[in-house]
């Protein structure tokens, strides 16, 4: 017989559906990260606790490229002079970003779009950001976009609708090579396959 999952207080069942809540996390897992928890001292949780309160303000979006950042300000990227601004690669989620880096070839800046193209899901192209790309293109006199998105169908035509903004412009679109899996979320992709998809990036058409 299957075991009834109030078998906790009703407050620890809130924390382990909270838990429950995150990505790649199951029930179990969250039962043990919550029982886990149970036996730490107050202030241990009460660190814990301030630091999730204040995460919002403490960590905020680049107002340059719409990474992570701290209290407002540029992210590690945008902020460091050792990267090539003329390279700007296109991504839809900051989350991507920490994929790419982790490949450590990349060394130009990022522009987070915030999604893609989704009219089944009414994503439209107003509610992305593509009219500040077209700006840091201009502002940082960029010679190369790399439109680096997904493999699905979305993705591939946000990159076709942002490539057609640029067309005419002197200026190199490129795309991730096929290395990564048809359909894949290059969140997901480990970092030699995202090395060699952008060592071996082509051309848009």
């Amino acid at each position: 017989m299957t075991q009834a999952h109030n078998q906790y207080p009703e407050i620890l069942e809130e924390v382990i559906a909270a838990f429950k809540g995150l990505p790649g996390i199951g029930r179990r897992t969250a039962e043990r990260i919550a029982l886990a928890m149970v036996k730490w001292q107050p202030g241990k949780l009460e660190h814990l606790g301030e630091l999730l309160h204040n995460l919002p303000e403490t960590v905020t979006l680049c107002p340059e490229c719409g990474n992570l950042a701290g209290h407002g300000l540029p992210c590690n990227i945008c902020d460091s002079p050792a990267r090539d601004r003329s390279i700007i690669c296109v991504v839809e989620d900051f989350s991507q970003i920490f994929s790419i880096e982790n490949s450590a070839f990349y060394k130009g800046v990022y522009h987070v779009l915030g999604g893609k193209l989704s009219p089944l899901e009414n994503k439209h192209a107003g509610m992305l950001k593509i009219d500040s790309l077209l700006e840091r293109i201009e502002a940082l006199q960029a010679r190369e976009v790399i439109l680096a998105l997904s493999q699905d169908v979305e993705g591939q035509a946000t990159a076709v609708y942002i490539s057609g903004l640029l067309k005419g412009r002197n200026l190199k679109i490129t795309r991730l090579a096929r290395g990564l899996p048809a359909g894949s979320d290059i969140s997901y992709a480990d970092s030699a396959t995202i090395g060699a998809a952008l060592n071996g990036r082509i051309p848009m058409n």
